[in-house]
């Protein structure tokens, strides 16, 4: 079977420029929802989950992080052909937790299809597993469950007390500056200042299902911290001759880059036909303190990088 799949470790914020209107929530996602326990919303034609880590406390090069700043794992599922379903996910995860939540969603049919880094000098080490399924979504939480229930249970430890004042600490940042140079609003969650923008021009889809930003196709900047001294983290979604004119964007303007890579699947002999077909689509992660009206241009140096080739689709 063809398969596509695309994904990052943004948090359960909307696409910038569509509605936040929620929609009424179908009853067999209102049934994932209660199962997993978990909180959610119906946007978009997209269920999202949030699985936030708030039982971690995480610095970052001695900065205290609040969670959502990049803590927050989600899976998401959407409807595909016939009753299927589409689901993708970033979990958050512990050293510890990694290698038992990976055996977890295999055992029970669900797809790993990417593990790496968001962060350097992070305290303690977190890890982020994207997971992939297709089936009814009875049928998914049931297979995701087991490995939701292992996350936070095991021997995780609390980042180290010795870091410097939370980057959340003291006045807050000037959001309707950083708006006006990135050029897009974002939402306030507790001090963190997120912009999610979704990748448009990209048309993706996976088993008949429309992959939007609340899929995971999308960029982001998430903002902590004073004018003064901010700290930005974010995700950027690029076709593959965006990559180094993003790269030295971000690295011209100080930012620094923590991990490339991609998250699609498919069999080895069908990537020759793929590849002549389909974009493919690479998620590079950044991280960044100063000024916060430096890091926001820095991070719309990169940002207006994208969508300068022509829009190609994507479809299995």
């Amino acid at each position: 079977m063809k398969r596509f799949f695309i994904g990052c470790a943004a948090c359960a914020f909307v696409m910038v420029g569509q509605s936040t209107w929620a929609q009424e929530v179908p009853a067999e996602y209102k049934e994932v929802l209660s199962t997993l326990g978990k909180q959610g919303d119906f946007k978009d034609n997209v269920l999202k989950v949030n699985i936030p880590r708030n039982d971690l406390s995480v610095t970052v090069a001695n900065v205290k992080t609040p969670t959502p700043f990049g803590f927050g794992g989600w899976v998401a599922m959407t409807k595909g052909t016939g009753d299927k379903n589409v689901m993708m996910g970033d979990l958050v995860l512990t050293e510890d937790e990694v290698n038992p939540v990976m055996s977890a969603l295999l055992d029970h049919g669900l797809e790993v299809t990417a593990l790496h880094n968001h962060f350097f000098h992070e305290e303690p080490r977190i890890f982020y597993m994207h997971v992939h399924g297709q089936g009814t979504p009875a049928d998914l939480v049931r297979e995701l469950k087991p490995a939701l229930d292992l996350i936070g249970k095991g021997s995780s430890r609390p980042a180290a007390t010795t870091g410097s004042a939370s980057a959340a600490s003291g006045a807050k940042i000037d959001t309707s500056k950083i708006a006006q140079i990135v050029g897009k609003q974002g939402e306030q969650s507790g001090d963190v200042y997120k912009i999610t923008i979704g990748r448009d021009d990209l048309k993706v889809t996976d088993m008949g299902a429309t992959i939007n930003a609340r899929m995971g196709l999308n960029t982001w900047a998430a903002f902590v911290g004073t004018d003064e001294k901010a700290a930005v983290a974010g995700d950027v979604a690029m076709l593959e001759s965006e990559v180094t004119p993003v790269l030295k964007a971000l690295r011209k303007n100080g930012l620094d880059v923590v991990a490339i890579h991609h998250h699609m699947l498919r069999d080895t002999h069908e990537a020759s036909e793929i590849r002549q077909t389909q974009p493919i689509v690479i998620f590079l992660h950044y991280w960044g303190t100063g000024p916060a009206d430096k890091l926001a241009t820095g991070f719309k140096a990169a940002l207006d990088e994208l969508g300068k080739s022509s829009t190609r689709s994507a479809k299995h």
